[in-house]
């Protein structure tokens, strides 16, 4: 069984203080090569989205192992939809013995939309995901009685309140998404100190506001039709004027920050002074992928925090 806090000493040594988040397209044409170019700049982990929905997702994953070398490389997230509790504790098992202290599985409930295009029913999130984890801690039970390996550590998707309690007690900690330092804060408190708190941040590095805003109101777009992103906004302060369309500029502002390197460079620090033990920074190209040249700027910079 999963413990919280467990293997410490080595996964959250090495995850460091910034890691770097991108969707699977980011994997498909050369998963180790990527790896090992993350690795190079610095950065302590990659987390890959998506929802990770099958076998063919995590031989990417082991691939981006491969090819790199201490690079922890990280789900953000695997839907816990997409899978039984048997099947994806045999397969993270198999990554973490090939690649001890180098995996972390981040779960998440995912949305209504992804879910019913697996052909399932999306309801009651909580109680499943509540399932999930015991499923998967009657699988670990079991190959430890059969000598398996220690499995590999567990972070939530969490947002609302009894998620973070979920993630407090359950696992390891939190990978919250599409937040902001104020999240942030308030996560921690619902935490407390020990579990892992990594929230991803997206970031367009272009310092006129008005071209940093198309590119940050494109990406945003998708999301704000999510009645999960939606009801921890409204917790967060935000009207429906906020959230209508692509997003009013104030909430834009606030869950990607554009602007110089420097200024992304404060927004990181912000959200580890407010408790986060590791910030997962997600550069936006103007294209909508992975804006490869803002990583390789921000690298140095992010080094010392």
């Amino acid at each position: 069984m999963s413990s919280p806090g467990a293997g410490a000493d080595g996964w959250r040594q090495c995850i460091g203080r910034v890691g770097v988040w991108v969707g699977p397209g980011a994997l498909e044409q050369d998963p180790g090569g990527f790896a090992a170019w993350v690795e190079h700049l610095g950065y302590g982990a990659l987390w890959v989205g998506g929802s990770n929905p099958g076998p063919k997702s995590f031989d990417l994953l082991d691939r981006a192992l491969c090819g790199s070398g201490r690079l922890v490389v990280a789900t953000g997230i695997t839907s816990i939809w997409a899978w039984e509790p048997l099947a994806l504790a045999r397969r993270v098992a198999t990554l973490e013995a090939a690649h001890p202290g180098r995996f972390v599985l981040g779960l998440g409930v995912s949305h209504a939309p992804a879910v019913q295009q697996l052909g399932r029913r999306y309801e009651r999130p909580l109680e499943a995901m509540t399932r999930f984890l015991t499923g998967l801690d009657d699988a670990e039970m079991e190959r430890g009685t059969d000598g398996g390996s220690s499995p590999p550590p567990r972070v939530l998707a969490a947002l609302g309140r009894r998620m973070l309690e979920l993630a407090r007690d359950r696992a390891e900690g939190a990978h919250p998404y599409l937040t902001s330092p104020v999240h942030t804060e308030e996560a921690r408190r619902v935490l407390g100190e020990s579990p892992l708190l990594a929230p991803e941040q997206a970031l367009v590095l272009e310092d006129e506001p008005n071209r940093a805003r198309v590119i940050a109101k494109t990406y945003l777009e998708r999301y704000l039709r999510l009645p999960n992103y939606r009801a921890n906004l409204e917790r967060l302060g935000y009207d429906e004027e906020d959230l209508a369309g692509q997003g009013s500029d104030r909430l834009v502002d606030a869950l990607v920050i554009h602007g110089t390197p420097g200024e992304v460079v404060a927004r990181v620090r912000a959200h580890l002074e407010a408790g986060a033990d590791h910030v997962c920074l997600q550069p936006l190209s103007q294209k909508g992928g992975i804006d490869a040249g803002a990583l390789e700027v921000l690298a140095p910079l992010v080094a010392g925090l």
